[in-house]
């Protein structure tokens, strides 16, 4: 019975959120609960313990984690700038008379908001509060505009620069390190940020491209309901002038923190620190930074980064205890007993981290889940890079799913009483089904995601 309790601890922790603990605690908590279970027992060494003063100092001065508050930071000032919402005037206006070119310029836009600020509840508030109400007096039915909302703010797990991936890059480097090392392998490669945000550009413009095609597709047959402008926009002109004026800032930002991790110019957390400051720059000439925004910015930042890098120490505790309790040897035999060998235990793995992805955010799951059936997968021959996109796109889709959704309860926050949570689900579906047959392209053709790095990095 004791040798299954490592199993018994993700049960335990899911129990604690379930009443209502936060989650940095109830890791570290259950963790340590269960390490005093194993001391009392005889199977749990304390020695273990006297490791996690090291692990917590190697968290606090991980140079790749110091890019977290730095990109939290880009993006909230790109959101308290207001840059999204010219953004979404200028572009709306620009396909104003094209049918279904509201929720082009809603797609467009998000993604560029996703990209800068690579929070999904920001996302999905910001673009729910500008252009819902919008999209809803333009005819287009509920479904239609909630679902293209929701899955327009997920984005942000996919698009780099994302914070997602900034975690997820770091995790999996160790990941894959520890696979080579139980391999025999002591001189190990190293899989950078730069690597997975390099590897998630063709599949983020797919998943685009194909959000478009549907939302177009979509618009066309629905075209007797939908205005293709209204009165107050007939007599709106929007000129070259105005699109670059509101287009060119928030793409030379992306494209110079891109462009300087990518050419190797900068480390991802010097990049970010360009951001940041660029982001702060386009705040100042737009007049929108002030003291009391500042203030805003600042302390919205040291909250969310607190908030990552409390999660980060409870993870590190839970991990450890973890792998003391023998968890990494049983979580080894049970995919190596598994039917189907890699396919098979890769499947059971993007299984569980969609249904996590119903009751913890991307930051838990990263750092719980992937430290464990990480380096047994890339032990078993898969590509990190490959292996880090689907795990985005699993966890974007997890974000869509009705009932349990972040996506759908943030967006259901902000939206009008007028609209049912029936067709916020509605909505989710089509995308849905558009999330799985993008992951199914990639199962397919891994190159997909693995050739652009190294065509890029060689």
């Amino acid at each position: 019975m004791m040798d299954y309790l490592p199993l018994f601890m993700f049960a335990i922790v899911c129990g604690t959120l379930l009443m209502g603990y936060p989650v940095a605690f109830s890791l570290a908590g259950s963790a340590l609960f269960c390490a005093f279970i194993g001391i009392l027992t005889g199977t749990f060494d304390p020695s273990f313990l006297t490791a996690l003063p090291n692990r917590t100092f190697s968290i606090m001065t991980n140079q790749t984690l110091l890019a977290v508050p730095l990109f939290v930071m880009m993006g909230v000032t790109l959101e308290r700038s207001k840059i999204a919402e010219a953004l979404l005037d200028t572009m709306a206006a620009l396909f104003d008379r094209v049918t279904g070119g509201l929720a082009v310029s809603v797609i467009l836009v998000g993604a560029l908001l996703a990209a800068s600020t690579g929070i999904v509840g920001a996302t999905v508030v910001t673009m729910g509060l500008l252009s819902l109400p919008t999209l809803l007096k333009r005819g287009y039915p509920a479904p239609f505009a909630t679902g293209t909302l929701c899955a327009t703010g997920t984005l942000g797990q996919i698009i780099p620069p994302s914070i997602a991936l900034v975690l997820l890059g770091d995790v999996l480097s160790n990941a894959y390190q520890q696979a080579q090392l139980n391999q025999g392998i002591f001189n190990p490669k190293s899989v950078s940020v730069g690597d997975l945000f390099v590897g998630a550009a063709v599949p983020g413009l797919i998943l685009i491209g194909c959000y478009l095609a549907y939302v177009l597709v979509k618009s066309a047959l629905c075209k007797t309901h939908l205005k293709a402008h209204t009165a107050d926009s007939s007599t709106r002109r929007v000129t070259i002038k105005q699109v670059c004026q509101s287009l060119f800032p928030p793409l030379l930002l992306i494209a110079l923190v891109l462009g300087s991790i990518l050419t190797g110019k900068a480390t991802t957390t010097e990049a970010a620190a360009v951001g940041a400051m660029g982001a702060m720059l386009l705040a100042l000439i737009k007049g929108r930074l002030n003291i009391d925004e500042l203030r805003y910015i600042t302390a919205e930042t040291a909250t969310v980064s607190s908030m990552v890098f409390m999660i980060l120490i409870g993870a590190a505790v839970f991990s450890l205890v973890f792998r003391g309790f023998g968890g990494e040897a049983l979580v080894h035999d049970l995919f190596s007993q598994m039917p189907g060998g890699v396919i098979g235990a890769t499947f059971t793995v993007m299984l569980v981290i969609f249904l996590l992805g119903f009751i913890l955010d991307f930051i838990e799951i990263t750092f719980v889940v992937i430290p464990l059936v990480g380096p047994v997968l890339l032990s078993m021959g898969l590509d990190p890079i490959w292996l880090g996109v689907m795990i985005a796109l699993n966890l974007q889709t997890s974000f869509l799913t009705p009932p349990f959704g972040f996506a759908l309860f943030y967006l259901r926050g902000v939206a009008s009483e007028h609209v049912a949570t029936t067709d916020i689900y509605k909505g989710v579906v089509p995308f849905i089904i558009i999330q799985l047959f993008v992951m199914l392209l990639i199962a397919i053709y891994p190159e997909l995601a693995t050739w652009l790095p190294s065509v890029v990095y060689g």
